[in-house]
Order: C-alpha cells, then structure tokens, then sequence
C-alpha cells in the first residue's frame, strides 16, 4: 500500500484528535505520527529563548523553534472541540490553561489582539490566519472551516500578562481519505486577486535575514495599503517537514513617520536551520485583507552552528520576542 493510501486509511473514520494524547517536548504529529527526527535548532527571542516567564536561556543555548510543543512554561494549549468535519463550519473553542492548571483569563495585547489563531494544512497547502474570540473563562471560539479531509496544525501565539510571548501548536485531523500534496517549490512571485507580489531576500540558517515583499496591482505600485495588525503586513513563516513556527517582524510601522505604506513591505526572518520554508503574507488592501504565499530554501553557511546568531535591523528592531507580525 503507498504512503497515501496508508495516510488516507488511517485518518478515515477520525474526527480530531487533540489535547493530552499530545506528546510534550520535541515530539512532533499527532497520535500514530512519529517523532520529528530533526534537531530543532536555536531560534527564540534575540539573547536566549524565553524558558520562563521573564526568564531566558544563556546567549548560545539552543532552543526548540516556536510552534513545535504543545505545553511551554507550564502554559498548555488545550482544544475543547472533539469533532471537525471536513467543509463544515464549526464553533471551534480551546483555552490555554496555565501553570496552576487553570484557564488563563489574562492576555497582553499585542499587535492589536491578544491571541493570533493560525491554522495549516500539515502539507503546507492551505492556511488560515483566524481571530478568536473570548467567550468567557478563559475559553476562546472561533468559526473554523476545514477545506478537505487530512491533517492540519493550529498555532496559538499570545503572551499572558506577567509572561514572555510564545507560540504553542497542537495537530488534528479533518476525517475522511486525502492525499498529501508535495510542497512547492522555491517561488518569489505570488498572484491573488489581479495583485502580484514579489519577494526580494534570502534565507540563511541560524542568523536574521531581511525579506523584502513589493505589492503591485496591474502592474502599478500599491503606495496606499492598510494597515494590518498594526503593520502593513503579517509574515507566518514555517518550516517543512515539522512546521516550525519562525521569529518574524516587519521593520517599522504605520504612523511613525517613516515606514510608507507599499509598495515594499521589510521583514526581518530567523531561519533555525537550512531546509524549505513556506511563507504566507497577509496584506490589505481596499478594505480586504489577502494572503500571498511563498516557498524559500533556507542555504548557505549557519552563524554559530545553526545556533541562533543575530544580524541588527537597521531599526534596532531586537527583542521582538517571538511574536511574528
């Protein structure tokens, strides 16, 4: 039987499989996928991954990429919802439980919300930036349709009041036969609704890289985008194979006297280690936002061994945390 098949007949009569059944740490996938056999490199915020709230490791100590744990610093994302059909809408709701094992009620707004809800296929195919909202108690709900049969990884990114930012990721599976797709390859251009969006930069593991993203409609500049989450754009960069969830924010913002809004829209990206990376860039524009995606190789020789060395934004822009906006 291939891989396909295999994977088509081992999610049909699921619906989602969620929460304690999870393994914590570098395990990655949910139940019956075997552990990630990659090293995850050093990646976290600029001098040290955050390991406690308010606290960080050493200068050098590798750290395990945002977006690959399920629990961090006691802090547990826990889906409510038990069912997800493919194609039905669905009031999705989790909560992030904390270190004394109760929902958190208490979040830092950053970037204009206090939770970001990303969602994507496990293949990279499809991808959804959502915003949940409180339904009391700690419990967060959100309209959450999957497009197909397969699995799927969500991500939380948020930091609680008194605490470090942080993303946490869970898995689950819409039921029913699929096919993984390959990931696509390297691409700079992106098409989506009469806009064209080219990407200008490279990857390069273990050190901050700048990524350059110019809008054009009908081959004209876009000087007039919106703002967006208190940018003129939102990157979620993700690593192929275990998504690891990427440190990226854009240099500048709106309103402070110097970043125009389009065409060129400057972010700054750590890559962890050398691999593909898949980029999804949301913009707005006439009043809709749109979401353009692309497919870097991360190459070339790593600063410090893979380990998470830094090069400056010309805007002093160090000590983001790991939110990526």
């Amino acid at each position: 039987m291939n891989t396909p098949a295999k994977l088509g007949t081992y999610v049909l009569g699921l619906a989602v499989v969620f929460g304690a059944t999870f393994g914590v740490g570098t395990a990655v996938g949910g139940v019956g996928t075997p552990p990630a056999t990659e090293e995850h490199s050093a990646h976290g915020d600029h001098g040290g991954a955050p390991t406690a709230a308010g606290q960080a490791t050493p200068a050098g100590t590798a750290a395990i990429p945002g977006g690959l744990e399920v629990s961090q610093n006691g802090y547990t994302l826990t889906p409510l919802t038990t069912t997800v059909e493919p194609g039905k809408n669905t009031d999705f709701r989790f909560t992030v439980t904390g270190p004394d094992g109760k929902p958190v009620t208490g979040y830092q707004v950053q970037h204009e919300k206090k939770l970001h809800f990303i969602l994507v296929s496990r293949d990279l195919s499809h991808f959804q930036h959502l915003h949940p909202a409180e339904a009391g108690d700690g419990v967060w709900s959100v309209p959450l349709t999957l497009p197909e049969a397969g699995a799927y990884r969500m991500f939380a990114d948020f930091a609680p009041e008194g605490g470090s930012g942080m993303t946490l990721g869970a898995d689950l599976y819409a039921a029913g036969d699929y096919a993984p797709k390959a990931l696509p390859g390297v691409s700079r251009t992106a098409t989506v609704d009469g806009y064209t969006v080219t990407l200008d930069g490279d990857l390069a593991p273990g050190r901050t890289s700048r990524i350059t993203l110019k809008v054009s409609k009908d081959g004209k500049p876009v000087t007039d985008l919106q703002p967006y989450l208190g940018a003129y754009g939102h990157l979620v960069a993700l690593r192929g194979g275990d998504l690891a969830y990427l440190h990226v924010h854009p240099d500048g913002e709106p309103g402070d006297g110097k970043t125009q809004p389009g065409p060129e829209i400057v972010f700054y990206a750590e890559a962890p280690s050398r691999g593909d990376y898949r980029l999804f860039l949301d913009f707005q524009h006439d009043g809709k936002v749109r979401t353009a995606d692309f497919t870097l190789h991360a190459d070339g020789a790593p600063a410090s061994g893979e380990q998470g060395g830094h090069d400056e934004s010309p805007s002093g822009s160090a000590g983001h945390g790991e939110h990526t906006h």
